[in-house]
Protein backbone atom coordinates (compact mmCIF):
# COMPACT_ATOMS: atom_id res chain seq x y z
CA UNK A 1 0.00 0.00 0.00
CA UNK A 2 1.50 3.29 -1.07
CA UNK A 3 1.04 6.77 0.34
CA UNK A 4 -2.77 7.26 0.31
CA UNK A 5 -2.50 10.67 -1.37
CA UNK A 6 -0.01 9.70 -4.06
CA UNK A 7 -2.54 8.96 -6.81
CA UNK A 8 -3.74 12.55 -7.24
CA UNK A 9 -2.51 14.48 -10.25
CA UNK A 10 -3.63 18.07 -10.63
CA UNK A 11 -2.46 20.74 -13.00
CA UNK A 12 -1.72 24.04 -11.36
CA UNK A 13 -1.57 26.64 -14.11
CA UNK A 14 -3.15 29.88 -12.88
CA UNK A 15 -6.62 30.59 -14.17
CA UNK A 16 -6.92 33.71 -16.34
CA UNK A 17 -8.87 36.59 -14.84
CA UNK A 18 -12.51 36.61 -15.89
CA UNK A 19 -14.80 39.61 -15.81
CA UNK A 20 -14.01 43.13 -14.67
CA UNK A 21 -10.95 43.90 -12.60
CA UNK A 22 -11.56 45.24 -9.13
CA UNK A 23 -9.67 48.55 -8.77
CA UNK A 24 -6.89 48.45 -6.22
CA UNK A 25 -6.96 44.68 -5.75
CA UNK A 26 -3.67 42.80 -6.17
CA UNK A 27 -3.42 40.84 -9.39
CA UNK A 28 -2.92 37.47 -7.65
CA UNK A 29 -5.82 38.04 -5.29
CA UNK A 30 -8.18 38.72 -8.22
CA UNK A 31 -7.19 35.48 -9.87
CA UNK A 32 -7.55 33.51 -6.64
CA UNK A 33 -10.96 35.02 -5.87
CA UNK A 34 -12.16 34.28 -9.41
CA UNK A 35 -10.91 30.68 -9.26
CA UNK A 36 -12.62 29.89 -5.97
CA UNK A 37 -15.81 31.75 -6.90
CA UNK A 38 -16.10 29.82 -10.16
CA UNK A 39 -15.36 26.56 -8.36
CA UNK A 40 -18.05 27.22 -5.75
CA UNK A 41 -20.68 27.93 -8.42
CA UNK A 42 -19.74 24.76 -10.26
CA UNK A 43 -19.69 22.54 -7.17
CA UNK A 44 -23.15 23.42 -5.85
CA UNK A 45 -24.63 22.23 -9.15
CA UNK A 46 -22.90 18.82 -9.06
CA UNK A 47 -24.75 15.90 -7.41
CA UNK A 48 -21.41 14.07 -7.11
CA UNK A 49 -20.31 16.82 -4.74
CA UNK A 50 -23.54 17.68 -2.94
CA UNK A 51 -24.64 14.12 -2.07
CA UNK A 52 -21.25 12.96 -0.70
CA UNK A 53 -20.99 16.23 1.24
CA UNK A 54 -24.34 15.58 2.89
CA UNK A 55 -23.23 12.05 3.78
CA UNK A 56 -19.99 13.36 5.30
CA UNK A 57 -21.91 15.96 7.30
CA UNK A 58 -24.12 13.15 8.63
CA UNK A 59 -21.06 11.13 9.71
CA UNK A 60 -19.54 14.23 11.30
CA UNK A 61 -22.73 14.80 13.28
CA UNK A 62 -22.49 11.21 14.52
CA UNK A 63 -18.92 11.78 15.65
CA UNK A 64 -19.51 15.15 17.30
CA UNK A 65 -23.03 14.61 18.69
CA UNK A 66 -23.57 10.85 19.08
CA UNK A 67 -26.39 11.46 21.58
CA UNK A 68 -28.47 12.87 18.71
CA UNK A 69 -28.43 9.44 17.09
CA UNK A 70 -28.54 6.99 19.99
CA UNK A 71 -29.08 6.94 23.72
CA UNK A 72 -27.45 3.52 24.14
CA UNK A 73 -24.04 3.06 25.73
CA UNK A 74 -21.78 1.02 23.38
CA UNK A 75 -19.95 -0.39 26.42
CA UNK A 76 -23.10 -1.55 28.21
CA UNK A 77 -23.41 -5.18 27.14
CA UNK A 78 -25.53 -8.17 28.08
CA UNK A 79 -24.21 -11.54 26.92
CA UNK A 80 -27.74 -12.97 27.01
CA UNK A 81 -28.50 -10.76 23.98
CA UNK A 82 -25.50 -11.91 21.96
CA UNK A 83 -25.96 -11.83 18.17
CA UNK A 84 -29.66 -11.04 18.32
CA UNK A 85 -31.05 -9.80 15.02
CA UNK A 86 -32.17 -6.20 14.41
CA UNK A 87 -35.42 -5.16 16.06
CA UNK A 88 -37.45 -1.98 16.45
CA UNK A 89 -35.52 -0.86 19.51
CA UNK A 90 -32.11 -2.00 18.24
CA UNK A 91 -32.03 -1.47 14.50
CA UNK A 92 -28.59 -3.10 14.02
CA UNK A 93 -29.14 -5.86 16.59
CA UNK A 94 -26.38 -6.93 19.01
CA UNK A 95 -22.79 -8.05 18.57
CA UNK A 96 -21.11 -11.17 19.98
CA UNK A 97 -20.79 -9.56 23.42
CA UNK A 98 -24.40 -8.42 23.53
CA UNK A 99 -23.62 -4.74 22.90
CA UNK A 100 -26.00 -2.55 20.91
CA UNK A 101 -24.48 -2.56 17.42
CA UNK A 102 -26.04 0.67 16.19
CA UNK A 103 -24.56 2.50 19.17
CA UNK A 104 -21.14 1.02 18.39
CA UNK A 105 -21.39 2.16 14.78
CA UNK A 106 -22.35 5.69 15.83
CA UNK A 107 -19.63 6.03 18.46
CA UNK A 108 -17.11 4.36 16.13
CA UNK A 109 -17.26 7.38 13.82
CA UNK A 110 -15.46 9.67 16.28
CA UNK A 111 -12.01 7.99 16.54
CA UNK A 112 -11.97 7.27 12.81
CA UNK A 113 -12.68 10.90 11.93
CA UNK A 114 -10.37 12.23 14.65
CA UNK A 115 -7.45 10.30 13.22
CA UNK A 116 -8.37 11.30 9.66
CA UNK A 117 -8.77 15.01 10.45
CA UNK A 118 -5.67 15.36 12.64
CA UNK A 119 -3.54 13.34 10.21
CA UNK A 120 -4.71 15.45 7.27
CA UNK A 121 -3.99 18.68 9.12
CA UNK A 122 -0.55 17.32 9.99
CA UNK A 123 0.43 16.33 6.46
CA UNK A 124 -0.86 19.64 5.07
CA UNK A 125 1.11 21.71 7.58
CA UNK A 126 4.35 19.69 7.33
CA UNK A 127 4.12 19.12 3.59
CA UNK A 128 3.23 22.75 2.87
CA UNK A 129 6.18 24.09 4.85
CA UNK A 130 8.68 21.84 3.12
CA UNK A 131 7.10 22.24 -0.32
CA UNK A 132 6.92 26.02 -0.03
CA UNK A 133 10.55 26.33 1.09
CA UNK A 134 11.83 23.93 -1.58
CA UNK A 135 9.91 25.54 -4.42
CA UNK A 136 10.62 29.14 -3.46
CA UNK A 137 14.32 29.02 -2.58
CA UNK A 138 15.45 26.20 -4.88
CA UNK A 139 19.16 25.41 -4.92
CA UNK A 140 20.61 23.57 -1.93
CA UNK A 141 17.40 24.05 0.08
CA UNK A 142 15.43 22.26 -2.61
CA UNK A 143 18.08 19.54 -2.90
CA UNK A 144 18.10 18.75 0.81
CA UNK A 145 14.29 18.75 1.15
CA UNK A 146 13.92 16.66 -2.01
CA UNK A 147 16.37 14.03 -0.75
CA UNK A 148 14.59 13.85 2.62
CA UNK A 149 11.31 13.47 0.75
CA UNK A 150 12.78 10.65 -1.34
CA UNK A 151 13.84 8.82 1.84
CA UNK A 152 10.34 8.95 3.30
CA UNK A 153 8.78 8.01 -0.04
CA UNK A 154 10.93 4.87 0.05
CA UNK A 155 9.13 3.68 3.19
CA UNK A 156 6.11 1.48 2.36
CA UNK A 157 3.14 3.30 3.86
CA UNK A 158 1.13 0.46 5.43
CA UNK A 159 4.13 -1.69 6.32
CA UNK A 160 5.92 1.29 7.81
CA UNK A 161 2.89 2.19 9.92
CA UNK A 162 2.61 -1.37 11.21
CA UNK A 163 6.30 -1.54 12.12
CA UNK A 164 6.29 1.83 13.90
CA UNK A 165 3.14 1.02 15.88
CA UNK A 166 4.49 -2.37 16.91
CA UNK A 167 7.75 -0.78 18.06
CA UNK A 168 6.25 2.05 20.13
CA UNK A 169 3.53 -0.23 21.60
CA UNK A 170 1.12 2.64 22.23
CA UNK A 171 -2.06 2.34 20.26
CA UNK A 172 -4.23 5.42 20.58
CA UNK A 173 -5.51 8.26 18.43
CA UNK A 174 -2.41 10.41 18.86
CA UNK A 175 0.22 7.77 18.18
CA UNK A 176 -1.60 6.56 15.07
CA UNK A 177 -2.00 10.15 13.89
CA UNK A 178 1.71 10.86 14.41
CA UNK A 179 2.73 7.78 12.40
CA UNK A 180 0.36 8.63 9.54
CA UNK A 181 1.71 12.19 9.41
CA UNK A 182 5.34 11.02 9.43
CA UNK A 183 4.67 8.70 6.50
CA UNK A 184 2.12 10.78 4.58
CA UNK A 185 3.41 14.37 4.20
CA UNK A 186 5.63 13.74 1.18
CA UNK A 187 3.00 13.95 -1.56
CA UNK A 188 1.74 17.31 -0.30
CA UNK A 189 5.31 18.61 -0.27
CA UNK A 190 5.99 17.50 -3.83
CA UNK A 191 2.72 18.81 -5.24
CA UNK A 192 3.05 22.18 -3.53
CA UNK A 193 6.71 22.46 -4.57
CA UNK A 194 5.66 22.13 -8.20
CA UNK A 195 2.87 24.69 -7.76
CA UNK A 196 5.24 27.17 -6.13
CA UNK A 197 7.81 26.77 -8.90
CA UNK A 198 5.07 27.49 -11.46
CA UNK A 199 3.82 30.54 -9.55
CA UNK A 200 6.93 32.29 -8.25
CA UNK A 201 7.99 33.67 -11.66
CA UNK A 202 4.60 35.13 -12.57
CA UNK A 203 4.38 38.86 -13.24
CA UNK A 204 2.48 39.84 -10.11
CA UNK A 205 5.02 38.01 -7.90
CA UNK A 206 7.93 39.72 -9.64
CA UNK A 207 6.17 43.07 -9.30
CA UNK A 208 5.69 42.56 -5.57
CA UNK A 209 9.34 41.54 -5.27
CA UNK A 210 10.45 44.66 -7.14
CA UNK A 211 8.42 46.77 -4.73
CA UNK A 212 10.42 45.38 -1.82
CA UNK A 213 8.15 42.64 -0.48
CA UNK A 214 9.95 40.28 1.89
CA UNK A 215 10.35 36.58 1.15
CA UNK A 216 7.82 35.71 3.84
CA UNK A 217 5.25 38.08 2.33
CA UNK A 218 5.92 36.80 -1.17
CA UNK A 219 5.39 33.21 -0.05
CA UNK A 220 2.35 33.72 2.17
CA UNK A 221 0.49 36.56 0.43
CA UNK A 222 1.28 36.15 -3.25
CA UNK A 223 2.44 32.60 -4.02
CA UNK A 224 0.67 30.32 -1.56
CA UNK A 225 -2.92 31.50 -2.27
CA UNK A 226 -2.42 30.69 -5.95
CA UNK A 227 -0.62 27.39 -5.36
CA UNK A 228 -2.85 25.91 -2.66
CA UNK A 229 -5.65 24.51 -4.86
CA UNK A 230 -4.03 21.09 -5.48
CA UNK A 231 -3.28 20.79 -1.76
CA UNK A 232 -6.98 21.26 -0.98
CA UNK A 233 -7.80 18.37 -3.31
CA UNK A 234 -5.08 16.20 -1.79
CA UNK A 235 -6.31 16.96 1.72
CA UNK A 236 -9.88 16.00 0.87
CA UNK A 237 -8.89 12.66 -0.60
CA UNK A 238 -6.43 12.09 2.26
CA UNK A 239 -9.31 12.33 4.74
CA UNK A 240 -10.92 9.27 3.20
CA UNK A 241 -7.59 7.50 2.87
CA UNK A 242 -6.79 7.99 6.54
CA UNK A 243 -10.22 6.71 7.58
CA UNK A 244 -9.42 3.56 5.62
CA UNK A 245 -5.89 3.44 7.07
CA UNK A 246 -7.22 3.57 10.64
CA UNK A 247 -9.68 0.77 9.92
CA UNK A 248 -6.94 -1.32 8.29
CA UNK A 249 -4.52 -0.87 11.18
CA UNK A 250 -7.24 -1.64 13.75
CA UNK A 251 -8.29 -4.70 11.78
CA UNK A 252 -4.69 -5.95 11.80
CA UNK A 253 -4.48 -5.42 15.56
CA UNK A 254 -1.92 -2.60 15.57
CA UNK A 255 -4.36 0.31 15.52
CA UNK A 256 -7.01 1.13 18.09
CA UNK A 257 -7.84 -1.66 20.51
CA UNK A 258 -10.88 -2.42 22.71
CA UNK A 259 -12.48 -0.98 24.78
CA UNK A 260 -12.09 1.78 22.21
CA UNK A 261 -14.71 1.61 19.49
CA UNK A 262 -14.08 2.11 15.79
CA UNK A 263 -15.32 0.65 12.53
CA UNK A 264 -12.07 -1.26 12.07
CA UNK A 265 -12.42 -2.85 15.52
CA UNK A 266 -16.05 -3.79 14.75
CA UNK A 267 -14.97 -5.54 11.55
CA UNK A 268 -12.07 -7.31 13.23
CA UNK A 269 -14.15 -8.46 16.20
CA UNK A 270 -16.93 -9.98 14.12
CA UNK A 271 -15.18 -11.38 11.05
CA UNK A 272 -15.38 -14.96 12.34
CA UNK A 273 -19.18 -14.81 12.46
CA UNK A 274 -19.79 -13.70 8.89
CA UNK A 275 -21.30 -17.02 7.75
CA UNK A 276 -23.97 -17.06 10.47
CA UNK A 277 -24.40 -13.30 11.08
CA UNK A 278 -23.29 -11.36 7.97
CA UNK A 279 -24.90 -8.13 9.19
CA UNK A 280 -22.18 -7.82 11.84
CA UNK A 281 -19.75 -7.09 9.01
CA UNK A 282 -22.14 -5.40 6.61
CA UNK A 283 -23.06 -2.48 8.89
CA UNK A 284 -19.55 -1.21 9.76
CA UNK A 285 -18.39 -1.85 6.20
CA UNK A 286 -21.23 0.32 4.87
CA UNK A 287 -20.21 3.17 7.16
CA UNK A 288 -16.55 2.77 6.25
CA UNK A 289 -16.98 2.41 2.48
CA UNK A 290 -19.57 5.21 2.36
CA UNK A 291 -17.28 7.62 4.20
CA UNK A 292 -14.18 6.82 2.15
CA UNK A 293 -16.09 6.95 -1.13
CA UNK A 294 -17.68 10.27 -0.19
CA UNK A 295 -14.32 11.90 0.48
CA UNK A 296 -12.94 10.54 -2.80
CA UNK A 297 -15.94 11.89 -4.77
CA UNK A 298 -15.63 15.27 -3.07
CA UNK A 299 -11.93 15.33 -3.92
CA UNK A 300 -12.62 14.45 -7.56
CA UNK A 301 -15.25 17.19 -7.78
CA UNK A 302 -12.86 19.72 -6.27
CA UNK A 303 -10.12 18.68 -8.69
CA UNK A 304 -12.41 19.23 -11.66
CA UNK A 305 -13.67 22.56 -10.32
CA UNK A 306 -10.24 23.96 -9.47
CA UNK A 307 -8.40 22.79 -12.57
CA UNK A 308 -8.67 25.39 -15.36
CA UNK A 309 -7.79 22.83 -18.04
CA UNK A 310 -10.93 20.83 -17.21
CA UNK A 311 -13.29 23.79 -17.61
Amino acid sequence: MSDPTSAVILTTEPKPIEGPVTPGAPHGRERTASLWADARRQLIRRPTFVIPSLFVLTIVSMAVFPSLWTSQDPHKCDVSLTRQLPSSGHIFGFDVLGCDYFSEAIHGARPSLEIAVFSTIGIVVVGSIFGLLAGFFGGWVDSIISRVTDIFLGLPFLLGAIVFLVVIKKQNVWTITAILVILGWTTVARVLRGSVISSKNLDYVQAAKAMGASNVRLMTKHILPNAVAPVVVLATIALGSFVAAEATLSFLGVGLIPPQVSWGIMIASNQDYYDQYPLLLVFPCLFLVGTVLSFVLIGDALRDALDPKLR
